[in-house]
């Protein structure tokens, strides 16, 4: 098969692929191929058959395997095919594609008829194709493509049909050449078209396709050819300009007529043989419907000779009553179908029941709202009117039908505003249509008016009117109005003629409403231009239901809503009828209404009513109105366009309006005040405005003079005015809206009147009691409640002198505190404002006229912004809302306030503060940033001097509260009345001035520039600060953490630009940081802790050239300021190891303290580096001398700064990696450096030796200026000190050198120098002389040195030992009833060490201890020669006594303690507080306790013991360890001690338990006690008992880092590592495991996984096992893996302080890995009892994966290393398994068990299986195997022993031991005793645990096998 090589024509040959080339056709083949899979010429035609045939056999190769493909039914197939073709028509040349047209036919008729819509469109592309290539080549063929050609424009798809266009129009770009192409083939579309429409579904294809998707086609097809047959004869038949797509052409083609007759034919045929399309207009399908219509409409249009008596008996029902139709879609065509069909034939009417057929499926069609198609059926229905035969219908019934219908389906809630919209535009319409046209159904005029006046009254008024008069008209929260309809239901009749309609209440949509009143006006504008008369039904109806209406508005609320829906109406009318210059509405409708309604109206108190007048005088203007109004009472005709009617004069018009209006507005106040008020503001006309507002004012002034001063006794008319005035001042800014500033009334001064400005100002001066209209008046006049409402009715004077009254009554108010600095304040404010002439005395009823101040400001604040800037009142008067304000925020937080609040006038300060302060804020900030930048600066001055006044001298607040509030304030200020950084500064420079208390050390001098400070030398104090600077620096530190120190500090921007930068050197403030470093601590915070790490942080974000700036000013003036005065505190300072920033504090001078704390912080922080240190240095140095004399000052301050930069010189030197040697250093600075330490210890050397020291000068500086020289550094705590500096040859021989010179000094003393100074400076000469000299040290240095330090810490022991002694003779002494304050304080002064001395000296000494020790440890590790200075044997012994003296420091300060706690947990705590003075002594004991030798431990406790208080040590090491104030060293070395040897032993159990667990196990226990058990036997020490076995379940509840739950924790830490010490098989241990197991609660496992982030774990291993673990969960796998695989947990401890949530996990972690080795089964106990799957599932997982494989490695390791082995019994070991075989024979039986040990070893149990018996009975073979299991699974240790225990019971069985009857086992599972208890009646015998067991659940103490009593 295939085609050899060389044929197939033009091709490219062969296939691509070995599916095509198989699939070719066969060379040589005569039979014609259809495509598509058929073979023959059946589906082509004839002309194919023959004649073109026979092309296919030169086809190309590929194109026809493409075609081919086109067969196919799969559509991805299909779409591929007509790709490549698409490719392949693109690129041959058409010729050689011309000869494939035929075969291409065929399969485009097919594929137009596809289900794929795809594929469809994929035709047309590649048809599109097709003809571009082959051109003019594709006549012959046009024939045989046109018609489906032309079918396919037709596609129900859009997308398919423009494809099909597309490829139409690439054929036949012109439209006359595609007309042409329609008339040359009009014969064959209608062939192919008729064709289509004889196809059923089972006809459609003759493959295999499934029944759905044949119907869609065989619709698709029925659709697209009716629409192309309707199309063509559009074009075909029907005149030119009509022509659908054809209308631009202008000359009618050649062989048109031909055309037209052949398709007229043609039509006929189908139209008769089609049945007349009747059964595609009952088609399921609507699309196949809409097509029908669509077909019916064109022959209707086109051929209307088709349609005889016959077809149009049968098509007028199927027309006429088309309404049946639901679905929109076919609506369009439907009524272009009934349209033009009742236009041609109208005589169709009378063939059908028009009652049946048409009108009640038309009103069924009307009342469904047209089933949806709003846009299209509406606009048609006056056209089917015009088209209805007057004879066919009864014309008013018709109507009125046609309308209640329509009206029924308007559907108000539901529908958009457009369908809406059409509906009544349809609606009006119609009606106009039906009115003009009433001569088609009347004969005669009087018939004609009769059915007009039908239509109006029983569907304008009764339908339209009364639903839109019934509907309320007010708008409800939901956006619709509620209402009655008349016709609301859909088969109501024709309401009845009422005035009042009792109806469902119908909520409608505003927007209903709207349309419908436009409706109704639309209407009645058409009715007056058709005929006058006609409106008076209307109008007589609209008038008798607003009278009606009217007359109810006090009975009924219904009524007032249907007045509210006049008022709409009215302005309806307004908006469609009176704008456009139409009179009607006033003349015919509110004109007559308002006359006879106008008596009705001013007799009712009913303010819609009112309203309504008042809107009409809007609408139609005063005169008109009040011309009706007049015309209308006398009587005159309404009409005043007519001749009769006259204008009204403006005489009579004022006349009116003084003599009705005026008094009838401002009658009363009552409930339709405000809607008369509004009246007289719309009846003020612009033409006589002045005349009109006058004749208001003079009513409601009408003075009553009494002396000079006028009063007003008519607070009624006071409060109308003020109302009016409100409403005026709304109508002004409406009218400024409006754009009408020309119009009267707009302009302010307009409205001014003398009368009223006098009123104004005479009730603003008033004394109380004020009416409540007094203030509503006053805030009225002035205006201004609101940003852009400033618009004032009295003159800019009057204005002045009404504020000065408001301030003058909030000053006296101010003026009455109790406060001093706010009456400062308030003389302050009056000061400034004494031009104004006020007096200032207070009247007694002060508070009422300042109530009354704040109710017109609250209502005319933004007037006040009016007044200008030269006038004071503005910010007086704002200054005093704040100082009010603040007032009140103070008296609030003062603490007496409640008992003040008995004092009636405190209480009415407090209420009136209250008021002002909901004023104040409600003022917005944009209301004060909105001044100008001159009354801003002013006010913000005012008050900042009020907050500096309220530092300083409020005192009946905490300073912590003041200081906040004043913060507080300021932030106010800062906020309120600053636009920019330049306002803020200013604002802080008047903030920080000086004054008489501020600032207290540093005097800013602003006048010259960079801040320059100078020394306050007079008034620095000796010894405390001032309290009132105390104040303003913690004011001043709040604020900078408020609004940042660069504010305070500097300017703000943290990238400043070069000129910024200049600038910020300008306005920075470096003598602010000075005098806050120098105050060093203020309430609520110190330099340390709070404002150098926020300096710190901003130096770091400024300029390198601004640090310099700043920061060297700063160093400047503190330096200055230190060397002032003296260092007269500076040697204080003497620590030698590294110290922090805390240290400092014991710096008293505040100079010097500030200073170095200063440089400690910028060093520190890398703020300054190592080139400053030296720059530093050299100018200290130089500062030394002065000429040649030492400038003494100086060298007392140098030792801390030198300290400092030497630290900070030797970190920032390791930092950047620099070397150090012995050498000397070569730069000059360096030279320097090293030359003046070496100047300095050559100086020192010069004294005399320390002891034998005489009162010099100098000589103690010059000593503290070299010890200063060499710090220590700590790289692993201060138990690890070491040299810091590396010293050259020459400093160690000059520094080793003044060491033996004073050792010789002391040995040729006789006695030593025992003074403070002596001691002191010799203690810390000998510590940096150990530390740097130590390898030079000889054995006299050594000696000299131990004895000294065993010395002084000898004299620290005395201290202690003397507290704990006084505390232990103290507490026997105290009796219970002694005062438990007495007994707090006589502890307080016991445990007071007056004299810090020895503790400061022995301090020093613990450092030379620790130095030593760690020598010595490492010259033990080198191989040094036996000449050693350090050799262990010569120093250990004295080493050890001072570890003695060392441990008994300890001890004491435990003891007391303990003693303490005896007594209450604050005497506890006040003995442990006293520790945290002197952090660094015990941080030192502690670390010689943790690495003392166990033989000094040993001797220490026994010397305690020995020592016989009250307390002994293992009592003092708990008391340390659970610590009230603890310090964390401390705590390790007294867990350390109690988890070690000697004193572990004794730690955990009571006295006389340990002797108890001890015993031996198989000693016979008393057989006369057969309730005993092992628990009565043990007691744990009372310390951890109520932590191990009361563990309340409270501990749950409290926080993870809870000081008690860490307690806890500790405690179990002590017991699981005593438990772990323990032998594993020793009878002690088994005990304290059944103990445990039996009556310790299991809560502290529920502790320890709420500290352990499980969930972590179990997330982590749904991921890749290869993934890191989450931070919070690998410290405690790594700490729970460490303490399972060493047994210890040490080394959690030594991490855990201080405590944070992640180390106490870490510690919980540890606790568990422990807790699974030595307590298996206890926390396999508590695990099977969880309850909570998730919980349980993710402690599983935690311990699957970090703790059971270290513990069954374990596990296994030690069943392998263990030696059970003997002739009977043999074990083997599988680790890769996790199995344990266990084989034991005995003569000739034998039985093997293996162990498996599951995955989450031990949460499962053990699972143990007998693989193997010989010899052994079932039963026998089940208990053995129930006996390994039973002990394996109840062993709370390892199975190495489980397995040991369980051979040896099989051991004594067969040694004939017997078993006990109630566990099966010779050997008892938990503690390991044999059966001796024995019954004296049935002699069997019993393990004493399960006979106690037995006796406690069965509550008798019978045998269990005999029953007797046992």
């Amino acid at each position: 098969m295939g085609r050899q090589k060389g044929e197939g024509g033009k091709g490219k040959g062969r296939a691509s692929s070995s599916s095509l080339a198989a699939s070719l056709l066969p060379a040589g083949s005569t039979a014609t191929v259809g495509f598509g899979g058929y073979v023959g010429g059946s589906r082509l035609d004839s002309s194919l058959a023959s004649d073109e045939a026979s092309s296919f056999v030169d086809m190309d190769g590929e194109v026809a395997q493409h075609l081919k493909r086109l067969g196919r039914k799969d559509p991805i197939t299909k779409l591929k095919a007509l790709a490549s073709l698409s490719v392949l028509f693109k690129e041959k040349p058409g010729k050689d594609i011309v000869s494939i047209i035929p075969q291409w036919a065929f399969e485009y008729k097919r594929l137009l008829q596809d289900y794929n819509r795809e594929v469809r469109r994929a035709t047309h592309d590649t048809m599109t194709n097709l003809v571009v290539a082959v051109g003019r080549d594709l006549a012959p063929h046009l024939k045989s493509l046109m018609g489906p050609w032309w079918f396919s424009q037709f596609d129900p798809v859009s997308e398919v049909s423009q494809a099909a266009k597309r490829s139409l129009q690439a054929a036949f770009q012109a439209q006359e050449r595609r007309l042409d192409a329609l008339m040359l083939c009009t014969n064959e579309i209608f062939m192919y078209l008729e064709e289509n429409l004889k196809l059923t579904p089972q006809n459609m294809s003759d493959k295999a396709v499934a029944l759905d998707e044949l119907k869609e086609m065989h619709q698709q097809v029925i659709y697209a050819s009716l629409l192309a047959l309707a199309t063509l004869l559009d074009v075909l038949v029907c005149v030119q300009l009509e022509r659908p797509g054809f209308e631009n052409l202008t000359i009618e083609p050649k062989n048109a007529s031909k055309a037209q007759a052949t398709a007229i034919s043609s039509a006929e045929n189908l139209f008769t043989a089609n049945k007349y399309f009747v059964d595609f207009l009952k088609s399921q399908s609507p699309a196949i419907r809409s097509a029908a219509f669509s077909v019916l409409r064109s022959f209707i249009k086109n051929i209307p000779q088709a349609f005889n008596e016959v077809n149009i008996k049968t098509l007028s029902g199927m027309i006429l009553g088309a309404f049946q139709e639901k679905d929109p879609v076919c609506h369009s065509s439907m009524w272009d179908a009934v349209l033009l069909f009742s236009r041609r034939f109208p005589d169709s009417w009378y063939s059908v029941n028009v009652q049946k057929v048409v009108c009640s499926r038309l009103w069924h069609f009307l009342r469904n709202g047209c089933f949806g198609s709003y846009q299209v059926s509406y606009p048609a229905l006056v056209p089917f009117l015009d088209t209805v035969p007057p004879k066919a219908i009864v014309g008013e019934k018709f109507f009125l039908d046609f309308f209640q219908n329509l009206w029924v389906g308007r559907n108000p809630f539901h529908s958009s505003n457009a369908n809406r919209v059409a509906f009544f535009q349809a609606f009006k319409e119609c009606f106009l249509w039906g009115l003009r046209n009433a001569s088609r159904y009347s004969e005669g005029a009087d018939s004609i008016h009769h059915f007009q006046v039908n239509l109006i009254d029983n569907i304008l008024v009764k339908f339209l009117w009364q639903d839109y008069m019934f509907s309320v008209s007010l708008k409800t929260p939901e956006g619709v109005l509620s209402g009655t309809s008349a016709a609301s239901s859909e088969k109501s009749n024709l309401p009845s003629n009422k005035k009042t309609v009792e109806t469902l209440n119908i909520k409608y949509p505003v927007s209903y409403l709207r349309d419908l009143g436009k409706c109704i006006i639309e209407i009645l504008s058409g009715i007056r231009l058709m005929e006058h008369d006609l409106l008076s039904t209307f109008t007589v109806e609209f008038k008798e239901s607003c009278l009606g209406m009217l007359q109810q508005t006090d009975i009924t609320e219904r009524s007032t809503e249907s007045v509210e829906q006049i008022i709409h109406f009215i302005l309806l009318l307004e908006e469609h009828a009176v704008h456009i210059g139409e009179n009607w509405p006033l003349v015919d409708l509110v004109g007559p209404m308002l006359a006879q309604s106008f008596p009705l109206i001013t007799s009712l108190d009913s303010p819609e009513c009112v309203r309504l007048l008042s809107v009409s005088v809007s609408v139609f203007g005063p005169r008109k109105i009040l011309q009706e109004l007049f015309i209308h009472n006398k009587g005159h005709s309404s009409s005043l366009s007519g001749d009769g009617g006259r204008q009204l004069t403006e005489e009579q018009f004022m006349k009116m309006f003084r003599e009705i209006f005026v008094p009838w507005c401002m009658h009363e106040d009552n409930s339709s005040t405000s809607a008369r008020l509004d009246l007289l503001l719309a009846l003020l006309d612009d033409e006589c405005f002045s005349e009109q507002w006058g004749t208001v004012i003079t009513h409601v002034t009408n003075l009553e003079h009494s002396g000079a001063v006028p009063a007003y006794q008519d607070s009624n008319r006071i409060a109308m005015l003020a109302m009016l005035l409100e409403k005026a001042r709304d109508k002004i800014a409406r009218k400024v809206g409006e754009d009408s500033y020309s119009q009267k009334g707009v302009k302010l001064d307009q409205w001014h009147h003398d009368d009223l400005e006098i009123a104004a100002v005479t009730i603003a001066s008033s004394l109380p009691p004020f009416r409540t209209s007094d203030a509503q008046f006053v805030r009225a006049v002035l205006g201004g409640s609101k940003e852009g409402d400033a618009t004032p009715f009295v003159s800019r004077n009057t204005l002045i002198l009404i504020f000065e009254e408001v301030f003058r009554k909030l000053l006296s108010f101010i003026l009455e505190s109790s406060l001093t600095w706010v009456r400062d304040a308030g003389f302050l404010l009056a000061a400034r404002e004494m031009n104004f002439g006020m007096e200032l005395e207070s009247p007694s009823n002060m508070y009422e006229m300042c109530q009354f101040a704040l109710e017109v400001l609250d209502g005319s604040f933004f007037c006040l912004k009016t007044l200008d800037e030269e006038n004071g009142l503005l910010q007086c008067i704002s200054a005093a809302i704040f100082i009010i304000d603040w007032e009140f925020s103070i008296r609030t937080a003062i603490d007496d306030v409640i008992d003040e609040k008995s004092n009636k006038n405190i209480e009415a300060r407090l209420n009136f503060g209250e008021s002002v302060h909901a004023f104040r804020c409600k003022t917005s900030n944009l209301f004060w940033k909105s001044l100008s930048i001159h009354i801003r600066g002013r006010l913000g001055g005012i008050l900042i001097q009020c907050i500096r006044s309220a530092i300083f001298s409020e005192d009946r607040l905490d300073v912590d509260d003041i200081t906040s509030l004043c913060c507080l304030w300021m932030l106010e200020v800062l906020e309120c009345f600053c636009q920019d950084q330049d306002e803020e500064q200013n604002l802080l420079d008047q903030l920080l001035s000086k004054g008489d208390i501020w600032p207290l050390w540093i005097c800013p001098d602003f006048n010259t520039p960079k801040g320059a400070a100078v020394l306050e030398v007079e008034n620095v104090p000796s010894g405390i600060h001032a309290s009132g600077s105390d104040k303003f620096v913690s004011f001043v530190n709040k604020l900078i953490l408020k609004i940042g120190i660069d504010k305070v500090i500097g300017l703000g921007k943290h990238a400043p630009s070069p000129k910024e930068a200049a600038y910020e050197q300008v306005t920075s403030r470096p003598w602010l940081v000075a005098e806050i470093l120098c105050t060093w601590k203020w309430p609520g915070g110190s330099a340390v802790a709070s404002f150098l790490p926020s300096l710190s942080s901003y130096a770091k974000s400024r300029s390198y050239g601004f640090q310099e700036s700043l920061l060297d000013s700063v160093f400047n003036i503190l330096l200055d300021g230190a060397l002032v005065h003296g260092g007269r505190s500076a040697r204080s300072f003497s620590h030698l190891w590294p110290a922090s920033g805390d240290e400092v504090k014991d710096i008293e001078e505040p100079f010097l303290r500030a200073l170095v704390s200063f440089l400690y912080t910028l060093f520190k922080d890398d703020i300054w580096e190592t080139q400053k240190v030296k720059t530093l240095f050299e100018f200290l140095v130089n500062k030394l001398f002065i000429g040649e004399a030492i400038n003494i000052n100086c060298l007392r301050i140098l030792p801390p700064l030198v300290n400092v930069l030497v630290r900070a010189l030797c970190q920032n030197s390791i930092g950047s990696g620099e070397s150090s040697t012995d050498a000397r250093l070569d730069s000059p600075k360096e030279n320097h450096l090293q030359d003046a330490l070496e100047g300095w210890l050559q100086r020192t050397l010069l004294f005399p030796p320390l002891v034998s020291w005489k009162i010099e000068e100098d000589m103690e500086d010059w000593f503290q200026l070299v010890i200063s020289c060499y710090p220590l550094s700590a790289s692993w705590g201060i138990q690890a000190l070491k040299q810091e500096r590396n010293i050259s040859t020459v400093e160690r021989t000059l520094l080793l050198e003044l060491f033996r010179k004073q050792r010789h000094g002391a040995s040729a003393s006789t006695a030593a120098n025992q003074q403070p100074v002596v001691q002191i400076l010799l203690s810390k000469l000998m510590v940096i002389s150990v530390g740097y000299c130590w390898k030079e040290f000889d054995e006299e240095d050594w000696e000299f040195l131990l004895s000294n330090i065993r010395r002084w810490i000898q004299s620290a022991v005395v201290v202690m030992e003397e507290v704990a002694e006084n505390l232990n003779d103290a507490f026997i002494d105290m009796s219970t009833s002694d005062n438990l304050d007495i007994k707090l304080k006589k502890l307080e002064q016991i445990v007071l060490v007056s004299d810090p001395l020895p503790i400061d000296i022995a301090t020093n000494a613990l450092l030379s201890f620790s130095l030593f020790s760690g020598h010595l440890l490492h010259q033990q590790s080198e191989d040094l020669n036996n000449i050693n200075p350090l050799r262990r044997e010569r120093w250990d012994p004295i080493k050890d006594r001072i570890l003695e003296g060392i441990l008994r420091l300890f001890f004491c300060t435990g003891i007391a303690e303990a003693i303490a706690s005896c007594c209450c947990h604050q005497a506890a705590s006040i003995v442990a507080s006293h520790r945290l003075e002197h952090p660094y002594f015990w941080e030192l004991i502690a670390s010689s306790v943790a690495n003392s030798s166990s033989h000094v431990r040993d001797k220490a406790v026994k010397s305690v013991e020995f020592w016989g208080l009250s307390k002994g040590p293992i009592s003092s090491l708990y008391a340390i360890l659970f610590s009230s104030n603890p310090v964390y060293s401390l705590q390790f070395a007294a867990y350390f001690m109690l988890s070690t040897e000697p004193i572990s032993n004794l730690a955990i159990t009571g006295e006389g338990t340990a002797m108890y667990l001890d015993g031996d196990s198989t000693v016979d226990q008393d057989s006369s006690n057969p309730d005993l058990s092992s628990k009565q036997n043990i007691h744990l020490r009372e310390e951890i008992s109520c932590m191990i076995e009361k563990l309340p379940y409270e501990v749950l509840e409290m926080d993870l880092v809870a000081q008690k739950r860490v307690n806890v924790f500790l405690a179990w830490s002590l017991l699981l590592s005593h438990l772990w010490s323990l032998p594993s098989s020793s009878p002690g241990r088994d005990r304290l495991v059944q103990y445990i197991q039996d009556s310790v609660s299991s809560v502290i496992l529920d502790c320890i996984f709420q500290n352990i982030p499980v969930e972590l774990c179990m997330a982590h291993s749904l991921k890749k096992k290869d993934a890191e673990l989450p931070a919070g969960i690998s410290e405690v796998a790594s700490a729970a893996t460490r303490a399972i695989t060493t047994g210890s947990l040490l080394c959690s401890m030594e991490s855990l302080w201080p405590v944070e949530e992640v180390k106490i996990a870490s510690l919980g972690g540890a606790i568990f890995g422990v807790m699974l080795c030595v307590l298996p089964a206890y926390v396999r106990g508590w695990f099977s009892d969880l309850r909570d799957r998730s919980v349980s599932s993710a402690i599983e997982s935690f311990t699957r994966a970090w703790c059971s494989p270290p513990l069954i490695a374990n596990e296994l390791s030690q069943i392998k290393k263990a030696k059970f082995a003997d002739e009977n019994f043999s074990v083997s070991v599988s680790k890769s398994a996790n199995e344990v075989v266990a084989t034991y024979t005995k003569d000739e039986t034998g039985m093997d068990l293996v162990i498996r040990l599951p995955v989450s070893y031990p949460l499962r149990p053990v699972d143990v299986d007998c693989t193997k018996s010989l010899g052994i009975s079932e039963v026998k073979q089940r208990k053995w195997l129930m006996s390994m299991m039973s002990f394996v699974r109840n062993q709370n240790g390892a199975l190495a022993e489980a397995i040991g225990i369980w051979k040896r019971n099989f051991d004594k069985e067969f040694e004939g031991v017997e078993e006990c009857p109630i566990c099966y086992s010779v050997i008892h599972t938990t503690n390991h005793s044999l059966p001796r208890l024995a019954c004296k009646t049935c002699k069997h015998k019993f393990h004493s645990a399960c006979l106690y067991k037995w006796f406690s659940t069965s509550h008798k103490s019978s045998c269990p096998l005999c029953q007797s009593p046992f």
